[in-house]
């Protein structure tokens, strides 16, 4: 036994809001991202194509779930992060991140359903993330 306790199945993370995200922040992470893609940037391309407003990027929204599982569990390890991205943010939206426990053991490590969503509450993205336990040191 690691002497960790386990969270619970079911467990629910404290929710986390994010944005609204502005023409300055899309353009930084393009800029940080190599993401330069224009729909993210340009408000008459993003129009063009029928989106209200550029669309935040997806990887944007997905990397911040990292911060919130760490501030979760300290003790536990973000070994793995993925998500479907259902439908788009747009810039001056903002989001809210949840997150639940589906599954918990010492051996496979916590794997959680993570969901974010956009002000209508539609999911934005449907995601997972595996977080594991410390590898013992010395066999112990």
């Amino acid at each position: 036994m690691s002497g960790l306790r386990l969270p619970c199945v079911g467990e629910r993370l404290p929710d986390r809001r994010i944005g609204p995200f502005d023409a300055a922040a899309l353009e930084a992470y393009a800029a940080v991202s190599g993401d330069d893609n224009p729909i993210h940037l340009d408000e008459r391309l993003a129009r063009a194509v029928g989106f209200r407003a550029p669309p935040v990027h997806g990887m944007k929204l997905l990397a911040a779930f990292e911060p919130m599982l760490l501030a979760w569990r300290r003790d536990l390890f973000l070994a793995r992060l993925s998500g479907k991205f259902v439908q788009p943010v747009t810039r001056g939206e903002a989001v809210t991140l949840t997150a639940r426990v589906l599954r918990a053991s010492e051996q496979e490590g916590v794997f959680l359903r993570l969901l974010a969503s956009g002000e209508s509450r539609a999911p934005t993205i449907v995601g997972e993330a595996l977080m594991t336990l410390p590898k013992r040191v010395g066999g112990r």
